[in-house]
Formats: structure tokens, sequence, C-alpha cells
């Protein structure tokens, strides 16, 4: 069983920045595909960036692309999503997302392992 701990959340301004830091307890972390989702109240679980395995091929959500960064560091056994240019609607509980394959899913449906999530608050 794969246990993801999210740290980072916080209340910040829009227009500021913040990192969400995922630590993995994973012998074989270079084994997971790894990403991000978020969800606000009454809405679906909305896929925000994902990485394979190796650290590479990073992909993102429509909404988020260009101001967010995934990257995975597989000596800390962490990822990280840096956020830029945070805007209002960015407002959600963020859940570190983690799947034994190459790829992670980009519907919350395929995905094997989650965290408990950090909420980020944006204010305008």
């Amino acid at each position: 069983q794969v246990q993801l701990v999210e740290s980072g959340g916080g209340l910040i301004q829009a227009g500021d920045s913040l990192r969400l830091s995922c630590a993995a307890s994973e012998r074989t972390f270079g084994t997971l595909a790894m990403g991000w989702f978020r969800q606000t109240p009454g809405k679906e679980r909305e896929f925000v960036a994902a990485i394979s395995w190796r650290g590479t091929m990073p992909e993102y959500g429509d909404s988020v692309k260009g101001r967010f960064t995934i990257s995975k560091d597989n000596a800390k056994n962490t990822v990280y999503l840096q956020m830029d240019s945070l805007k209002p609607e960015d407002t959600a509980v963020y859940y570190c997302a983690a799947e034994r394959n190459p790829y992670l899913p980009k519907t919350p449906n395929g995905v094997d392992y989650w965290g408990k999530g950090t909420l980020v608050t944006v204010s305008s």
C-alpha cells in the first residue's frame, strides 16, 4: 500500500505563487506515475497535472497550463506542484495521486492511490 502525504497548502492572494509537495512512503517510488487532482464542494475531482514514473512527460489540465509545473524527485520520493499566477478559481482541495504504471490516468476512477488532500484558498 502506498501512502501519500501532501503539504504546502494555505491561504494566499491572487497572483501569488505556492508550491505543493507530496511525499510517498514507497521504496519503489521510481515505478510510480504521480499527479495532482483538485476538488471543490459539489463538483467532480478535476485533473490538474501528471508526470510519468521517470519524471518525464508532464501533462496539465487546460485550466492550469502555462501556470502550474509538476516535477518528480525520485531520490526524495516526492512530487511537487509549483503553482504560479494563482486565481480565485484555483481554490480547491488538492489531492496527490499515484499509479503503478508508467503514466497516470487523467480520470480519478483510474487512480490507485490518493493522499488526504491539502486546501488551497486564493483570495481576490
